[in-house]
């Protein structure tokens, strides 16, 4: 991507957001951490001198830079915040847009409506960034994913560019060790979710098992704000099983396809609320890894649309 000179004009300054936030979120997974980060570097911005301002030839890399530094911050404190979060901590789930009938966003006002969804932002993909050092996050997103060179990357990080490249390499041997050996295309993982969604309707539990993985895994985030359970479902069985006593105990819930991150998913809902926002991984035609995000904070953005 470039980062020339956007021009210190407000409509410039104001047009790098979209870009400022999708960076932070690839580096936070948190739409609310993201949007505060981006605001603390535009609070900057606006702080200095007039005369400084004009001095910088690219306001968007001079944002990016300083976005960059304080998502580094928060990484920093993330661990121990998250060591106190109840049960296990998931990204935050984008929707589409699109899928709403709500078209383009028309305005800046909800971060969420800013992103763009690709395969830098699979639940996937997001779990395996949160496996990197803050370090080897920063690095790797902004050189492989938004092709930032390693130079400007030391400007954020305070090192060398030879160790900011090595940062990356770290984090790219991650990224190819997560990685399941055999995939399947969208129209592969949408059709084993369609699946899924069916048997989880029916209440199928031998049908729920042959679609999953006998190692599956399944993770869900609660906050201690809603039921979930705080560890990880490991064995297809076992999540199958778990899968049929939230439909029984929750009768009216509704399941929509949708997509996840830009990946497809479910969304299940009752009377309007949405509950629950589920992505999944696929090997070889079978669900390996099921994400389900319940804590009400993270479905927000999902809350906010009048979903038909």
């Amino acid at each position: 991507m470039s980062w020339g000179a956007a021009g210190t004009s407000a409509d410039g300054i104001a047009g790098e957001r979209r870009q400022l936030i999708n960076v932070a979120y690839r580096l936070l997974g948190s739409v609310a951490e993201s949007e505060d980060a981006v605001q603390e570097a535009y609070t900057r911005w606006y702080a200095l001198p007039r005369g400084r301002r004009d001095e910088i030839a690219s306001p968007g890399a001079w944002l990016t830079t300083v976005t960059g530094r304080i998502c580094l911050d928060v990484l920093g404190s993330a661990r121990a915040r998250r060591e106190r979060y109840v049960g296990a901590w998931l990204p935050d789930p984008l929707p589409d847009r699109a899928e709403w009938g709500l078209g383009p966003s028309t305005g800046l006002a909800d971060p969420a409506d800013q992103m763009v969804l690709d395969e830098s932002v699979t639940m996937a993909f997001l779990v395996v960034l949160e496996s990197m050092t803050p370090a080897e996050r920063v690095a790797f997103v902004l050189h492989d994913v938004f092709r930032y060179p390693f130079a400007e990357i030391a400007a954020v990080l305070g090192r060398t560019p030879a160790a900011c490249k090595q940062l990356a390499a770290s984090a790219r041997r991650r990224v190819r060790a997560a990685r399941a050996p055999v995939s399947v295309g969208e129209a592969g993982r949408a059709d084993a979710v369609r699946q899924v969604k069916e048997a989880w309707e029916s209440k199928d539990i031998a049908a729920l098992v042959d679609l999953l993985d006998p190692a599956a895994v399944m993770t869900a985030d609660g906050g201690g704000l809603v039921g979930a359970a705080l560890r990880p479902i490991e064995g297809g069985a076992r999540i199958a099983q778990y899968m049929v006593a939230i439909a029984d105990k929750a009768p009216g819930l509704e399941l929509l396809e949708r997509s996840v991150n830009g990946a497809p998913g479910l969304v299940a809902r009752r009377d309007g609320v949405v509950m629950t926002v589920a992505s999944f991984d696929v090997t070889d035609g079978r669900v390996t890894r099921i994400w389900a995000v319940r804590n009400p904070e993270k479905l927000r953005p999902w809350a906010r649309h009048d979903m038909p």
